[in-house]
């Protein structure tokens, strides 16, 4: 889940996940994901993610690792804290894009996800052979599927 997340080129953070309902999501970048299977980041208090979190902290998270593998999703629930070490550890110059007075700025927020579940879908030899048993499964009309995927199971 760690090497998956890190590697991906995309992932959008989901909340207000009700039945019937169309979720919100917005591209996010991971910060960090630890050991524990922790993913951080950090946001801005008055957005309107945080605002949702407050009502009701379940998320889901989906990554994309490449056009062709490395497909994440994690499920789990937001906390919310304005913990300066944290932020200290998570700060990146480029973060000055959106916090305009750098580290200390009084907006930074951190969120950190603890996921409950997720499921991957992964190919099993690398991005060359899955596409070469693409093209060569629609050149002869046959399915070559090299793909991998399962549950993630988080205690």
């Amino acid at each position: 889940m760690k090497e998956l997340a890190q590697n991906a080129e995309s992932c959008f953070f989901c909340t207000h996940i009700t039945s019937g309902q169309p979720i919100t999501s917005r591209p996010m970048a991971v910060l960090k994901a630890d050991d524990a299977g922790h993913f951080w980041f950090l946001t801005s208090d008055d957005s309107h993610k945080v605002e949702e979190l407050r009502q009701d902290p379940f998320v889901q998270l989906f990554f994309q690792g490449s056009k062709y593998s490395d497909f994440l999703t994690v499920h789990g629930t937001a906390q919310i804290s304005k913990d300066k070490a944290k932020i200290k550890e998570l700060w990146n110059p480029m973060l000055k894009t959106w916090f305009t007075q750098g580290e200390d700025d009084p907006r930074i927020t951190v969120l950190q996800v603890v996921p409950t579940g997720g499921y991957y879908w992964d190919n099993k030899h690398g991005n060359a052979i899955a596409f070469m048993k693409q093209a060569v499964g629609a050149a002869v009309g046959v399915t070559l599927d090299d793909s991998i995927e399962g549950n993630l199971n988080v205690k």
